[in-house]
């Protein structure tokens, strides 16, 4: 900006703005009016002089992106996308946080253009942004790695505006440590200190030296103080911005002092005024103070809104043909990744990628993590936008893939590594992974996975759940998944996470049996785009089926893999379980008890067949039935009915070797032998 140009037009538009905030509030009754009014200098500054981006084409690949982290401001951001043209009008605003409006009470990604991720949990956005400008770089490198820096369309910023809160949230401090040794240059925080949250005045519990916690993290930090009447000093933040775009080696963190609810008379600088509508005389007060006719409720001077509009279109203009142009140099000099980029996005896979994915003899065995590790490389080989790591588990979860390079900034010194590189490596830090992963993958041209132990998806709940709310297309890679890890323990064996995990709507809990189930949930997964958790184990388990049995049956939720005519009972099975399932039916089978097996690695896959099918496998007329998956039982009620079984674990497990532990416990075929004959021969 050089330095900053300010008119009365800009004025009164976020005086306007300021209003709006007020008025949707207060229609509403409810939401968050003060950040939204004090930050609205700040968000206009930003949409209208500093981003590159085209409220006419929300999905640009050459956009910056930019997060309300503080997603409670919503305001902040809807106000932005009404003034700069991407397609919410006067009217949306009135229907704010209203049933079916394109203005939820938080961003949600997918359903408003130009809101790039969902927000609301705070400190997620932050560190979904960090994801953003993690896989800006990876891009780059797919791309276009050889372009001087500042050069290549694929170039581009990311912006965030953060709350007191969510730098309170540990997640956000986990993805700040990882983009400050990652030194995201391209990533510039803006810290909205207000001191004020719900409970008043943030002293209460935060009082950390916040730059220099930054500092410290590795970021280029600097410090906008507030004018003396409590306003944004706006020239101050200019300047800092442009430090943050001219930085080349680190993420810039800026702190900006702001006055929550400025100007409003009574409500400014109180608790109150962050999350209540302000009232119908203090809004009407807020607006003689901002020189607005306090009478007019959801208003915006025609002229200003045109004035505005015209130069943002100006500007936009004048960016995306310089784009164009160096887009259109780029297709020729880069022929081939020209054409990469073209498949990617039509969403399809690379030439080769059904033939990539190895296969198993059955009879052999393999852990199932192990069997995924082996699939992992392989598709690496032929699908470069695939890439991923670990929460410092790598070699436990198999997820490396081998020679392709640790991600890393130009500056590390760490060996095998390059800013391009396929390895992610995100410390102990499961929380941010996930979110990061999403941030990752909302580009749509690169598909990350991330690994840890199931026990720790605990820790990176918040992140999933987001995922399910957006249908990122992230694969969660979480091994050692029962009683079957041993010896580590209770504190490490996981009992209920597979149905808490497979509680959550619209994200896919994948268990599979063996070496080829894992291969063939794989494939499953990458010929669909959205989030997947893969559930491994740590011990080597049997290879029960064939790779053409599994291909066809694991994209179903649920097939058969063992059976005898006329069955009398079903035996269903997930993961390290399928094989006792399969035994007792052969131990069934010799007393004369017919019986059919069931592998069900997924069960959200199977409630999308149709009935037909579903019933196919699970025949309605077969009342007797057996369950048995090594966690918690609550969940199979729904598959086994009133006279079924279930083998499981409702307690924590011990410090113990696999073999006595799923002995002590019952998860043995002698229980499933013993259960098959209960049902049976159950009267009810």
């Amino acid at each position: 900006m050089k330095s900053l140009e300010w008119t009365t037009t800009d004025d009164r538009a976020t005086a306007y703005v300021r209003a709006l905030a007020m008025d949707a509030v207060q229609k509403a009754g409810n939401g968050h009016p003060g950040t939204a009014m004090a930050l609205a200098p700040l968000a206009y500054l930003l949409f209208q002089r500093v981003m590159r981006h085209d409220p006419s084409d929300p999905h640009w690949i050459g956009r910056d992106r930019f997060v309300l982290s503080c997603g409670h401001s919503s305001l902040t951001l809807y106000s932005e996308l009404f003034l700069s043209g991407y397609g919410l009008t006067m009217a949306d605003l009135e229907q704010f946080r209203t049933a079916g409006s394109r203005t939820p009470g938080h961003p949600e990604h997918g359903h408003t253009n130009g809101v790039e991720t969902t927000t609301g949990p705070l400190g997620n956005g932050l560190a979904t942004a960090v994801g953003m400008a993690m896989g800006a770089r990876f891009e780059r490198g797919l791309f276009d790695p050889d372009a001087p820096e500042g050069t290549s369309p694929f170039d581009h910023h990311v912006w965030v505006i953060a709350s007191d809160g969510d730098l309170e949230e540990g997640v956000s401090g986990e993805a700040s440590s990882i983009a400050g040794t990652q030194a995201l240059h391209n990533l510039t925080v803006i810290w909205d200190d207000n001191h004020i949250s719900i409970e008043g005045n943030t002293a209460v519990s935060f009082t950390e030296d916040v730059v220099a916690r930054y500092a410290a993290y590795g970021f280029a930090t600097h410090f906008v103080d507030f004018l003396p009447d409590g306003n944004i000093d706006l020239p101050g933040m200019a300047k800092a911005i442009d430090a943050a775009k001219a930085e080349k080696s680190r993420p810039t963190f800026i702190a900006m002092r702001s006055t929550i609810a400025w100007p409003a008379p009574n409500a400014r600088n109180t608790g109150k005024a962050h999350g209540a509508a302000l009232g119908a005389a203090e809004v009407a007060a807020t607006k003689v103070e901002l020189g607005l006719d306090p009478e007019e409720s959801f208003a915006f001077d025609e002229q200003v809104l045109a004035e505005v509009r015209a130069k943002l279109q100006a500007r936009v203009a004048s960016e995306r043909s310089a784009w164009e142009a160096s887009f259109a140099d780029w297709r020729t000099r880069e022929g081939t990744r020209a054409a990469l980029l073209e498949r990617i996005q039509a969403g399809e896979l690379p030439d080769g990628f059904d033939a990539a994915i190895p296969w198993w003899e059955v009879g052999s065995s393999s852990s199932t993590r192990k069997s995924s590790g082996e699939v992992i490389n392989a598709i690496a080989e032929v699908m470069p936008e695939f890439w991923g790591g670990s929460a410092d588990l790598a070699e436990s979860n198999n997820t490396t893939i081998e020679g392709g390079l640790s991600f890393l900034p130009a500056s590390t010194t760490m060996p095998d590594a390059s800013p391009y590189g396929r390895i992610l490596h995100f410390g102990i830090r499961e929380h941010a992974m996930g979110a990061a992963l999403n941030g990752m993958s909302l580009s749509g041209l690169n598909r990350p996975f991330g690994g840890t132990f199931l026990i720790f998806s605990d820790y990176m709940r918040g992140s999933v759940r987001l995922a399910a709310v957006m249908q990122t297309p992230v694969t969660f890679v979480w091994t050692h998944d029962s009683i079957g890890l041993g010896e580590d323990g209770p504190t490490h064996q996981p009992v209920e996470q597979l149905w808490s995990l497979r509680a959550l709507p619209g994200l896919s809990v994948v268990r599979p049996a063996d070496a080829n189930e894992s291969a063939a949930a794989w494939h499953a997964i990458l010929t669909q785009r959205r989030p997947v958790g893969l559930v491994l184990t740590r011990q080597n388990v049997p290879t029960l089926v064939s790779g053409a049995d599994a291909m066809l049956g694991v994209r179903k939720g649920a097939y058969v893999v063992a059976d005898a005519p006329d069955p009398k009972i079903l035996l269903i099975g997930t993961g390290s379980e399928v094989q006792l399932a399969v035994r007792a039916h052969e131990a069934l089978l010799a007393e004369g008890i017919a019986s059919r097996v069931i592998s069900m690695p997924c069960t959200e896959w199977f409630e999308e067949q149709d009935s037909a099918y579903r019933d196919s496998v699970l025949l309605p007329s077969v009342r007797a039935r057996v369950a048995v998956e090594a966690g918690a039982t609550l969940g199979w009620w729904k598959y086994v009915g009133d006279r079924g079984r279930v083998i499981g674990l409702d307690h924590f497990g011990a410090s113990a070797p696999e073999q006595v532990l799923f002995t002590e416990f019952g998860i043995t075929v002698d229980a499933v032998v013993a259960a098959a004959k209960a049902s049976l021969h159950d009267p009810s």
